[in-house]
């Protein structure tokens, strides 16, 4: 048993052969010193000297959060002079070309230096091939001309994958028996990826998560030569309960069966090095992990492992949690997001597609 020699330290005794560890561990080197008297501790660390102030906090910050960190994603639809709400996304909407043109102007404004282009078709427009996908004339290729016309110094970011285009809501072709084949929709991306490339996008980003897509894609665009456009790859994609929302605004819900045959189980973290390990190979520009509060822990996997800047997506099931909340009240809306997108830059993202984007560019720029 211990008990107090005559120092008052905590001794050791014996008992039957087994020593006895003393109630309390013995101080760290950090916190030595006399005990506490009416004039404080006498300690030499007091990390605490660094937060007293907020130029002081500032000086030391070890990860800063700004609008250049950011990318938009976008809804789009055909038309003229309209938007349609997303219902599950207060504050995000589908716009025709025309009033893209509006919001991507002041996206540039507030420094956010891209956005990532997804479209909500006609379902008219739809068929079990996804053939739409392939059209120069398509919604998005015009999108990207008219942006392009305007802004051209915006970053345009073009989703590479076929379930906005096909009826079936899969990201890839079917057949008979409902599977999701694998190298005949590789080609069609493949095709699709150089469409957007002529269309003037500056980024392609394949979202499907076929095996081998990066690989065709980057010998379609440099056949084709487009060798200077970049391929942002969702690497680690993940079957995440997360994306409904945005299934929602795209209409892009499978009509049957899931996608876990062909995006990621949850359950795997060094599955995503892997992916990650391979789309690099086959000539990926930049790798993505989707989608990221719940997969902090990948991104940092994926940021110690490459070389290659690492994008993170805060997906529309995040965005909508938030917005629920601070809808009620529950939380404090500006603080929330500020500091859920500092920790997945801290995390290791060089990048973050965020719905929060223009909320969060205006408030860094009031800080």
């Amino acid at each position: 048993m211990a008990q107090a020699d005559g120092s008052g330290q905590s001794t050791v005794l014996e008992t039957s052969g087994r020593a006895i560890a003393p109630l309390s561990p013995a101080p760290s080197e950090d916190i030595q010193g006399d005990p506490p008297t009416a004039e404080g501790m006498h300690l030499s660390a007091r990390p605490r000297r660094l937060r007293r102030t907020a130029t002081l906090r500032r000086m030391v910050a070890e990860t800063v959060l700004t609008p250049a960190d950011l990318i938009y994603p976008l809804f789009v639809i055909d038309g003229v002079n309209e938007t349609v709400p997303v219902a599950a996304m207060p504050n995000c909407e589908r716009r025709t070309i025309d009033r893209l043109l509006a919001v991507a102007t002041e996206v540039h404004r507030l420094g956010i230096p891209a956005i990532a282009l997804f479209p909500a078709l006609d379902p008219s427009l739809k068929d079990e091939r996804g053939s739409e996908a392939l059209k120069e004339s398509g919604l998005i290729p015009r999108a990207i001309r008219a942006l392009k016309a305007a802004l051209p110094d915006l970053v345009l970011i073009a989703d590479v994958a076929l379930d906005p285009y096909t009826t079936h809501g899969h990201d890839g072709l079917v057949d008979d028996r409902g599977t999701i084949l694998n190298d005949p929709t590789v080609a069609v991306l493949a095709e699709m990826a150089r469409v957007l490339a002529a269309a003037g996008a500056d980024v392609v980003a394949p979202s499907d998560m076929m095996d081998g897509r990066v690989g065709a894609i980057r010998a379609a665009l440099d056949g084709a030569g487009f060798y200077e456009t970049s391929i942002m790859a969702y690497s680690a994609k993940y079957a995440s309960a997360y994306y409904g929302p945005f299934r929602d605004a795209l209409g892009s819900a499978p009509q049957w069966g899931d996608k876990r045959t062909y995006q990621m189980d949850p359950a795997n973290g060094r599955e995503a090095l892997r992916e990650a390990q391979l789309d690099g190979a086959e000539g990926a520009d930049w790798l993505m992990v989707k989608p990221a509060l719940a997969y902090l822990d990948v991104v940092t996997r994926l940021r110690q492992e490459t070389r290659l800047p690492v994008a993170a997506y805060n997906v529309s099931g995040e965005y909508a949690m938030v917005k629920a909340a601070a809808a009620q009240g529950w939380i404090d809306e500006r603080a929330v997001v500020l500091e859920t997108l500092l920790a997945m830059k801290r995390a290791g993202a060089d990048s973050i597609l965020t719905y929060h984007a223009m909320d969060a560019a205006r408030w860094l720029q009031e800080a």
